[in-house]
């Protein structure tokens, strides 16, 4: 089979040639036959024609129904001069169908040119559109495209014209979209042109990683890879806050033996009363806050992280301090595990206390949660964020400091919009007596709650 073409658009376009080349020598065998079986039926039509005309002629007529007919027709056929004959020979009715083959031939050679200028160009265009493959290769590159699309396991979204035009079941399952999915309702990230590379995106209560590459001279068309990084941001968000407060506990012991030596020193020189005052100043305010989160929040965990936010707080010289009506139930871990409450508000906490006024640096927080509704408010002296910056903070994990949008920041405010549009609460931001952050989840709120 060397002989036939290899690719796909080689293929087509010899059978199509084929099948119109024996269309067009059957159609010319049929005219030929059809232009001789014309020229015999008019040449029979004709003579008989002639013989009826003269079997109907008058005298023909009343000499053959009379007594003695050569009586009568005798005398007629002698005054007549010569014999007309009608006749159509079998050579010339041949000779006439034989005079319309050139033109048959003619025709039918036309045909084919006309065939194969076509089928030449559905070859080129389908060259074109098949990259030169044959049939084999094309079925080889499908299996292993749905065996790709099926093992893959970051969500691949192809978009063409905007519109997705391949969906793998992981995109589906992360995005809840498809091919059929209207055009107002998909992620902006997958509509945009631009190329990007792990791009932070918040979108139905996850955080993706979404990578976008454009199709080269194709306008609105391009790939998008989507990892999740919902459980990992979480975790890093875990992390980052018992690292910080690891870092505010050697801190601390840092500073504890720092007044240690002191007390030591001011013992060995003959100043006991002050050793005490200061040792006790110390430990009073230490204990008076240790005492109001213990009294004010049930949950061990976010008291832990509270009062290591402190002292990481006392450490870089911002007042730090919880609102007097903040309470927390044990009820409260109905509405919100302990960890999804360290994510918001360590998070919440770390965002505030980058942000705050350096040169007036304070941080307030009140958390008052039940089996009912959970709320979390954290203020700061800083100059906050307007709608806009708001919006994009949380859903792209945006970020005001230097690297951001960068790989491992700016992703606080993303994290606690996952949380909250998980639980269908609101997140809210304002600027009043500083800039105000809040958090509220109720157990009967409506999934419509809208992320602000």
């Amino acid at each position: 089979m060397r002989w036939f073409p290899r690719t796909l658009a080689g293929q087509v376009a010899a059978l199509a040639l084929a099948v119109v080349g024996v269309v067009v020598v059957a159609g010319s065998v049929l005219a030929a036959v059809d232009a001789r079986v014309d020229g015999d039926r008019a040449a029979r039509d004709e003579v008989t024609a002639v013989a009826v005309s003269l079997a109907q002629a008058p005298s023909t007529v009343s000499a053959l129904t009379s007594p003695d007919p050569s009586a009568i027709l005798q005398p007629v056929t002698e005054r007549i001069l010569g014999m007309v004959a009608a006749g159509i020979t079998q050579r010339s009715l041949t000779s006439t169908w034989r005079g319309e083959l050139p033109r048959i031939a003619v025709t039918a050679l036309a045909a084919l040119l006309t065939a194969a200028a076509g089928v030449w160009w559905i070859r080129r265009r389908l060259l074109r559109q098949t990259g030169g493959l044959a049939p084999d290769d094309l079925r080889l590159m499908y299996d292993h495209h749905d065996a790709v699309l099926r093992a893959v396991g970051e969500g691949l979204i192809v978009v063409s014209d905007g519109r997705p035009a391949l969906v793998n079941a992981e995109a589906q399952r992360l995005l809840g979209i498809g091919t059929d999915t209207p055009a107002g309702e998909l992620p902006d990230f997958l509509t945009r042109g631009d190329g990007v590379s792990d791009e932070l995106h918040a979108e139905g209560g996850r955080v993706l990683l979404v990578s976008r590459s454009p199709v080269s001279g194709r306008r609105g068309s391009s790939v998008v890879t989507i990892r999740d990084r919902t459980e990992l941001a979480e975790a890093m968000g875990e992390l980052d806050s018992m690292t910080r407060f690891a870092e505010a506990l050697r801190s601390q012991a840092h500073e504890s033996a720092n007044r240690l030596h002191t007390l030591v020193a001011l013992v060995e020189m003959g100043r006991p009363e002050e050793a005490v005052r200061l040792a006790t100043t110390e430990l009073e305010l230490s204990q008076h806050l240790i005492d109001q989160m213990a009294q004010a929040v049930a949950e061990p965990a976010l008291v832990a992280l509270l009062l290591g936010k402190s002292a990481q707080a006392a450490e870089r010289g911002i007042a730090f301090s919880l609102t007097e009506d903040s309470q927390v139930s044990d009820e409260a871990t109905q509405i919100l595990s302990s960890r999804e409450m360290i994510t918001a508000v360590g998070n919440l906490v770390d965002n505030a206390l980058d942000a705050c006024d350096p040169n007036d640096p304070w941080v307030e927080v009140g958390v008052v949660g039940d089996h009912e509704a959970l709320e979390i408010v954290v203020a700061d002296s800083g100059p906050g964020m307007g709608g806009d910056l708001f919006r994009r903070a949380t859903a792209r994990g945006y970020s005001t400091k230097s690297g951001g949008d960068g790989a491992g920041r700016g992703l606080g405010l993303a994290l606690v919009s996952q949380v909250v549009s998980r639980h269908h609460g609101t997140l809210t931001a304002e600027n009043t007596y500083g800039s105000v952050v809040t958090v509220r989840i109720r157990v009967a709120q409506s999934p419509s709650g809208e992320v602000r």
